[in-house]
């Protein structure tokens, strides 16, 4: 198996799943369907969640299995917080919904104008 793409080689666009097949009984699902926001990190920020989670969130034990200073790590996670759509250091609860998130579903016509705006003002 191959890793998942979620950006168009060619011209850099988002990539949508369309098939999904069950690997024991061969059933096969069309349509439209989310890879979720982790997806949309680039290969290095996968590989620095999956030490962060193997390390339990300690950034010294980061620092330690990377090889790279305090800073480094959280200049690392800073990104990849904003790479998900979130602010950096925002008092902003971790079930909210990020902005661009909302803007992409109603593009998408996945929610109505009324919903984009509820979960855009809280």
């Amino acid at each position: 198996m191959y890793p998942v793409f979620a950006e168009c080689p060619v011209c850099h666009g988002d990539l949508a799943v369309t098939r999904m097949v069950c690997r024991n009984c061969g059933s096969a699902l069309e349509g439209r369907f989310t890879m979720g926001r982790l997806f949309q990190l680039t290969p290095e920020h996968l590989h620095f969640v999956e030490v962060f989670v193997r390390c339990e969130g300690k950034i010294n034990r980061v620092q330690e299995e990377l090889g790279v200073s305090y800073p480094t790590v959280r200049s690392r996670l800073e990104e990849i917080i904003r790479a998900l759509g979130y602010e950096v250091g925002s008092a902003q609860e971790a079930s909210s919904v990020p902005r661009q998130d909302v803007l992409e579903r109603l593009a998408r016509k996945e929610i109505t104008s009324e919903e984009a705006f509820r979960l855009l003002n809280g």
